[in-house]
């Protein structure tokens, strides 16, 4: 046996131990292996039973599991998919009793840390923010960034987990933040099958790992299928470490240590991860991890069966080299332990798995019982007195038939009941109200609550501070007023780092961070590919470890490329870990009007439909801009900051408070007050409308001019509902396409302020055009409102309302 197979889990640096001792971690290796394997039967059969809705799990990769984590310490993070219950079970960052309550949605973070039941089972997470919104010290914790389903989704939060540590590291004035590393001897362990490294994810993380050499060890679980397609269709030679070979690092280079390993081979993994692991972690070397002839004893998931696809052949192999058996039958060649020893912690084990499953149900159901018996009771007082008396029977004898009922049969028990008496006035009927509307509530936060961290750190919360000029103030060019905010917080903040394409060394293609480079060092502001998704990537993983990141996506149209991590990743952060963890990140971007179909688009419905969960800023100069900044630097939620492209040069004063003043969000201004209409714009089209006010003004036509200045949260304090108050017309300016932002404002003021009953005329929109910008000025006149668009949009409206004071142009 090496004697790289003898350490203890999380010590790759012990002593030789007796064999006694030997014997008693491999015996407990296996034993967790083992209980894994059990719940991940039970499971299925709890699925196919009815009593959770969907399973997968992570059978046939117990033994590499337990190797992996053996070389996990304090301070380390997992960006995983999920297949690794027995990794968490074997480290301690989850437990059977919790497999279990996520396997039936318990929406309770003390029986479900993970996700409170929002999550579908074997998708794991650490709780790192404490209720009161801070952070628990994660250098003395074992730590797992939470889990998607996309497959790949989480390889470019990998590279950013990775990354905090190179910063730390290597940054001195990081060594303070120690409750967020030490030194930046954290190693980032990432998993993924071997299907899904055929995503474009994998391979721009792959890359991006390579060459900034950060401490990521990626391991891919091979079993030889991605559901029912076999790596022949899935990867160049079949076999990904082969096809990866030119990333092997060689003297003189960067790149990978890449790693080839059986997973049934308990010794040869035990060997390889505390080998791979200690280079990663010591000289901050990426490595990959091929783990190969791994099995899946129960398919991809309970939806499918994997005979359908998979030969006898291959059937009759993957039992006899399953990972379990493998590692028995060596323990007892080895004279770890007899058969009969193993024969009896197994039963034992089952027992235990069996224990831990029952229990997690009784606990939920035991819920659900009480509940149930209240709402009987309710309904059935209701009954005593009520005309539907026969009606309201059956619906308590259909409540009480149901099989495991939840909650939402008894509130729709409920509803019914009240829609069966709506014209009855009765006390018994009010306490049926209450008690509904008490459920709301909790159901609300059960199940609803937590799209933002809501913590006293909100940047909704940081305190309004206004710009202020002095006598002498500086007229400069708006990205100079943007330098200068930077500047002020590179400097107040350390933890402030910023990257994206061309954003070092020539400061950004609109020099918003010109000179900042040379001031801050390459390590705060840093050039990158050109790789979208691992940017925002980068950025995500920096922020879960305290670093405050500001990632720059050079033009809006190209968040496309980055949408899916956007989307599924970050935005949905806070929620699907019901406020358990958070990523501050600030992604940085410029669009609006400039030229051509990919530098103008303004793809804002787009991104207020697959981004609920950050704050969309949309300033309209850079002053504003800066102030943004500010707020959400002070802050401890994600946000989306869209420049205007065309705004750079023009002319702004600074303020002498330029790295200090904040602008609230969700808090609209009135830029131009007026009588006749109300119009609402944002960024570069607002400037548009200011420009055709003068004319508007000599025409007669009074115009209230209202800048969201955020699109999430919009309008908190909704003066746009005021204005109408006022004009009774509404016109929304905007350059998305018909019917994408302006449909949501339209929305947030009609409805959510309730506009509808202030108008006196149909509220209309003023957009683009339905296809994208051409190249031109001629282009661009013709597709996005202009100056003329504006004042006889405006006009028509007054006119239509009041044709004798403002006749009809055309």
């Amino acid at each position: 046996m090496s004697k790289t197979a003898l350490y203890t889990a999380g010590n790759d640096d012990a002593a030789e131990l007796s064999f006694d001792d030997f014997k008693k971690i491999v015996i407990n290796d296996y034993r967790v292996g083992f209980e894994s394997r059990q719940a991940s039967l039970l499971g299925r059969r709890e699925v196919l039973t009815g009593k959770a809705k969907f399973g997968i799990f992570g059978d046939g990769k117990e033994v590499a599991q337990i190797a992996m984590a053996k070389a996990f310490r304090n301070g380390d993070w997992r960006a995983g998919y999920y297949r690794d219950q027995t990794f968490m079970f074997a480290t301690g960052m989850s437990n059977l009793k919790e497999f279990f309550a996520q396997l039936y949605a318990h929406p309770d973070t003390e029986k479900e840390p993970a996700s409170g039941g929002r999550q579908m089972n074997c998708h794991y997470a650490t709780r790192y923010v404490n209720p009161d919104g801070t952070w628990i010290n994660q250098a003395e914790s074992m730590n797992c960034s939470s889990d998607m389903s996309t497959t790949g989704g989480h390889m470019p939060r990998l590279l950013g987990l990775a990354y905090a540590s190179k910063l730390y590291r290597q940054n001195p004035d990081l060594h303070q933040f120690n409750n967020f590393s030490v030194t930046g001897n954290e190693v980032a362990f990432g998993t993924i099958g071997n299907g899904s490294t055929s995503e474009g994810l994998f391979f721009e993380t792959f890359n991006a790992g390579g060459v900034l050499q950060v401490p990521m060890a990626i391991s891919v679980w091979d079993d030889a299928y991605a559901i029912s397609v076999p790596a022949s269709l899935q990867t160049t030679k079949e076999d990904i470490s082969e096809a990866l070979q030119g990333f092997q690092r060689e003297k003189g280079t960067n790149g990978y240590e890449i790693f080839k390993v059986r997973g049934w081979d308990y010794v040869a993994l035990c060997e390889t991860y505390q080998y791979a692991i200690r280079l990663c972690r010591e000289q901050h070397v990426p490595v990959m991890i091929h783990v190969t002839e791994m099995t899946q004893p129960q398919g991809h998931s309970t939806s499918g069966s994997h005979e359908r696809y998979k030969s006898k052949e291959r059937l009759a192999w993957e039992d006899e080299y399953d990972c379990l058996k493998q590692m028995r039958k060596w323990m007892i060649e080895s004279a770890v332990a007899t058969a009969e020893e193993i024969d009896e912690m197994e039963a034992a084990a089952k027992k235990y798995v069996r224990d831990c499953q029952r229990e997690a149900w009784n606990e939920l159901t035991a819920e659900i019982e009480a509940e149930m018996d209240e709402t009987v009771k309710l309904i059935d007082q209701l009954a005593m007195y009520s005309s539907a008396r026969d009606e309201l029977n059956t619906v308590i004898a259909h409540l009480r038939a149901g099989v495991d009922p939840g909650r939402k049969d008894m509130v729709a028990a409920v509803r019914k009941a009240l829609r069966l008496t709506t014209h009855e006035q009765l006390a018994e009927r009010q306490a049926l109200l209450d008690w509904l509307t008490d459920e709301k509530e909790k159901n609300s936060q059960r199940y609803n609550s937590k799209l933002f961290s809501n913590t006293p750190f909100s940047p909704l919360n940081v305190p309004v501070i206004a710009a202020e000029y002095d006598d002498s103030a500086k007229v400069l060019d708006g990205r100079e007023v943007l330098n200068a905010c930077f500047d002020a917080n590179f400097e107040r903040d350390p933890r402030i780092v910023a990257f994206g394409e061309d954003v070092g060394a020539i400061g950004d293609v609109n020099q918003g961070f010109a000179g900042l480079q040379s001031k801050f060092g390459d390590l705060r502001i840093t050039d990158t590919g050109i790789r979208e998704s691992t940017i925002i990537g980068q950025g995500v993983g920096l922020a879960m470890r305290g670093l405050r990141p500001i990632a720059e996506i050079q033009y809006m149209d190209y968040l496309l490329y980055s949408i899916n991590v956007l989307s599924d990743d970050l935005a949905s952060l806070s929620y699907r870990t019901a406020g358990g963890q958070k990523a501050p990140l600030i992604v940085r971007t410029r669009g609006h009007r400039l030229e051509g179909i990919w530098h103008s688009g303004s793809p804002m419905g787009l991104i207020l439909n697959s981004m609920r969960g950050l704050h969309i800023c949309v300033p309209r100069n850079m002053t504003q801009a800066a102030g943004m900044y500010n707020t959400l630097l002070r802050g401890d939620e994600p946000a989306l900051v869209v420049e205007c492209l065309n705004g750079y040069r023009l002319k702004e004063k600074l303020p002498v408070n330029v790295g200090d003043f904040t602008v609230p969000l969700g808090k609209a201004e009135v830029l131009h007050e007026g009588m006749d209409i109300t119009v609402v714009s944002y960024g570069s089209t607002l400037r548009v409308v200011q420009e055709a006010l003068p004319e508007l003004e000599k025409l007669g036509v009074s115009v209230e001019l209202i800048d969201p200045q955020t699109l999430y949260p919009f309008d908190l304090d909704n003066a746009c509902g005021a204005s109408l108050q006022k004009t009774n017309k509404l016109l929304v300016v905007d350059e998305d396409l018909p019917g994408a932002a302006s449909a949501y404002i339209l929305q947030k003021i009609i409805e959510n302020q309730n506009g509808y009953y202030f108008l006196d005329g149909q509220p209309k929109t003023l957009t683009a055009k339905e296809h994208r910008p051409p190249y031109g000025s001629d282009g661009d006149y013709f597709t996005k409102p202009n100056v003329d668009d504006v004042i006889e949009a405006i006009y028509t409206m007054v006119s239509e309302s009041n044709p004798t004071k403002f006749p009809p142009i055309f």
